[in-house]
Order: C-alpha cells, then structure tokens, then sequence
C-alpha cells in the first residue's frame, strides 16, 4: 500500500508534452479522455478498431485502425509512447452478457496480456488498465479494494474472472519481474455522461433510461422491477480519478474510481424525467427482461486518501449534462 500521497495536482502537469497512447478510441470512456488530455497539452494517439472516432481533433497526432488481439499491431501501437490508457474492450449491456457471456472473454484476455507485453518491450513509462467491480463478490455492503475473495455474482462470473486475471497480468508487470513497468489498476463503477453508447441493443440501463426520457416514450419500460441499484458517476468525475491514479499510484495497487452514491434504477429514472420535465408518464416493469446484481455500493476513501479524490456532480446535474449533450448532438 503507498503512502503520503495525499495531494491533489489540479495541472497534471506530467501529461504536457508528453506521447500517450489511447486504445479503444471510438469509446465512450476513450473519447472523453482524449479530448480532456488534448487540452492538458499531450501529443495523443489514438487507437480505433471497427468503429469510426467520435470526435475529429487536428490536435490528435494519429489515428491507428487495427485488431489489438493481433500482436504485431500491439508492438506498432506502442512503439514510443510514454504513457498507455488501456480504454479498449469487449463490452457490452445486460442483454449480451446474459445471452452470450464469453463473449467478453477471449478477445479481452488476449488483447490485455498484447499490449502489456508490447507495453513492456517498448519500455513504456506508465500504464492504465481500466478493470471493473464486476470483480468484487456478490457482498451488499461498499466494498473496498482488498475484497476480490469469493464468490462472484453468477451473470458477471465470465466479465469478472476475465478481469480478475487481466489485473494478475498487471500486477505480474508491475511487481513480480526484475525490471517492472508502472501499472495502474483501476475499478470504476457505472460511468454515464456525454459519449455514451445509447444504441438499444448494447446500452447499459442509465443511457437506455435517459433517452426514453428524451425520446418521451410512453410507456416507459424498466427491465426488472427498478429497484437494482448501483453506484453512478459522471464521466467527468471519473477520468479527474483516473488521470489522478495514473498520476500518483506507482506500482500495483487496485483503486475504486467512484461517486460512492448509490442509486436505484426507478430513482435514475425519475430524476431524468425530472430534469427532462417528462410529466404524466406511464411506467411499466418487465420482470422477464435480463437484469444484473441487485446492489453494488463501492467504496471511495482509498481514493479519498490516497488521490484526494471525490466525486464533484451530483446525479441530477450529471444527467441534466448529458440530456442536453444528447439534445444537441443525436437529434
């Protein structure tokens, strides 16, 4: 565990100038995080596979279109950078995880242990695998980052064993070889904001919700019976935590990166009918429609005490921020 590093560099200063290496970049994650170090002052390459980037910036060094399962593309891509944000993977919402869950296994795995040991070859500075808390046990109280014992929930077992051994790579390359790479480790809980994937058939619940509220869908539907609950926070938020994890953690040491509210899905709802001024709605449950664990509270203060961080948007102005993004660039 590392200590005293109880400061909070607002600057970022070390990204400035700097070539770092962002994967997944037609991502939702990836595409805010690009434009936020762009704005830092770093030489950004970006990394695209199948889909087409979301945003266009003449700041970007390059664009690289490949398949990160495929390891000579992995040693190109990693060929003089400083810094690697490890953004890409196989996701997907409740629907593809309940139907096809290895789906989320072999392309990870492989991708993940490529770019580490391409990483490693191309004597990389830092870098930063976004893991998740579908690795935590099915426990219904904040957890903390020492509790990964146990048993996982059974609709995340594939996600969550492919991400508990993708972190065991990391640790490997950041504590247990002769010459070890800085590898940062972070879990983050429910990211929404603008960028998100709002498509139907690949969404996570929160965009699903906010753009049945835009869209004034009458009825609105609810997979399940809205009262899973789960900790959200803003996009924003999240990459403030995750550029400071990369700032100041140095070896292996796993972090939640979250609001550490939580919120359930009919609570979500209203209060994106409430920013929306949806009025009059008829809500309906659809108990048959695949739902995920029924509660997941994170744990924040290792990221408190040891990056200084909180999150800083509530959920209703979180959700008034990406309403208005959606408003003005999907309609």
């Amino acid at each position: 565990m590392q200590t005293n590093l109880k400061v909070h560099f607002k600057e970022f200063i070390m990204f400035k100038d700097k070539n770092i290496l962002v994967t997944g970049g037609a991502g939702f994650v990836a595409t805010n995080l690009i434009q936020r170090l762009l704005n830092l002052g770093a030489m950004v390459t970006v990394v695209i596979h199948k889909k087409e980037p979301q945003i266009r910036d003449p700041r970007i060094v390059e664009f690289l279109k490949g398949d990160l399962t495929n390891r000579d593309f992995c040693k190109h891509v990693c060929s003089r950078q400083d810094y690697i944000f490890m953004c890409a993977a196989n996701t997907s919402g409740a629907a593809v995880m309940e139907k096809t869950p290895l789906v989320h296994v072999t392309p990870n795995i492989i991708m993940n242990a490529l770019m580490l040991e391409a990483a490693y070859e191309a004597a990389v500075e830092k870098f930063l695998f976004i893991s998740s808390n579908t690795v935590y046990p099915f426990i219904d109280h904040p957890l903390k980052e020492d509790e990964t014992e146990g048993d996982l929930f059974e609709k995340y077992f594939c996600v969550g064993s492919m991400k508990r051994f993708s972190e065991t790579l990391c640790e490997m390359y950041s504590s247990k070889i002769t010459n070890p790479m800085a590898t940062v480790v972070i879990r983050p809980s429910n990211i929404y904001g603008p960028y998100d994937d709002f498509e139907w058939a690949t969404s996570h619940s929160t965009p699903a919700l906010i753009r049945r509220v835009i869209e004034r869908h009458n009825p609105i539907e609810v997979w399940g019976d809205g009262s899973d609950a789960k900790d959200l926070i803003y996009i924003d938020d999240f990459i403030e935590g995750m550029l400071l994890a990369m700032k100041l953690i140095d070896t292996f040491d796993p972090i939640n990166i979250a609001s550490g509210q939580c919120h359930s899905i009919i609570k979500t709802l209203r209060t994106a009918m409430a920013v929306g001024n949806y009025i009059g709605e008829n809500i309906i449950f659809d108990k048959s429609k695949p739902t995920m664990i029924p509660k997941r509270e994170i744990d924040t203060s290792k990221a408190k005490n040891l990056l200084d961080f909180k999150a800083e948007t509530s959920l209703r102005e979180g959700i008034r921020k990406t309403i208005n993004w959606y408003k003005e660039n999907k309609i």
